[in-house]
């Protein structure tokens, strides 16, 4: 890799927006992305779980502030209020659904009520968007179970990735 992966991370919460509680899951994500991928974390923020403010940040953070990585934590479960993957898969062009399968799998054998979380992972440009659960310690043990993907798929993007598996050549 060229150079170190551009992480964002955006706190989807409308207690943490409003002020009436500590956002405790975006620097558990952005500290778990330092750790885990030697990410710079560019930039970490809140916003409530409300559609349009999820949509216009996730394009703000994709289109404009360069990032390789958009890490979302909270608003992935079943309420009303729920909507990051709604929003998600209405600025995403291409779903990879590998990843949220992933952190599902992980985390069902501590937690077997991971199954009804609803992430969501795509691409928007040459961004990777994944969403992530809305408690801190859920947020990270998520990441943990895709880390290891995550190179590579910016790699892709970048245009950077060499094929691991190439193809024989034809005599």
């Amino acid at each position: 890799m060229s150079r170190p992966l551009r992480v964002a991370v955006l706190t989807i919460s409308d207690r943490s927006a409003r002020g009436e509680r500590e956002d405790r899951s975006g620097p558990a994500v952005a500290d778990a992305a330092r750790r885990l991928l030697g990410a710079e974390v560019v930039e970490v923020g809140v916003v409530p779980d409300e559609k349009d403010d999820i949509v216009w940040n996730l394009t703000r953070l994709a289109d404009n502030l360069v990032v390789d990585v958009l890490l979302t934590t909270g608003g992935t479960g079943m309420s009303e209020r729920d909507v990051t993957p709604e929003a998600t898969r209405s600025v995403i062009s291409l779903e990879l659904p590998g990843l949220p399968e992933a952190m599902r799998a992980a985390g069902r054998a501590a937690l077997p009520s991971a199954m009804l979380s609803r992430q969501v992972a795509g691409v928007r440009g040459r961004t990777l968007v994944v969403n992530l659960p809305g408690s801190p310690r859920g947020a990270v043990e998520c990441l943990e179970a895709v880390a290891a993907a995550l190179p590579h798929a910016v790699g892709v993007l970048r245009g950077e990735a060499l094929d691991a598996h190439p193809l024989p050549q034809r005599a």
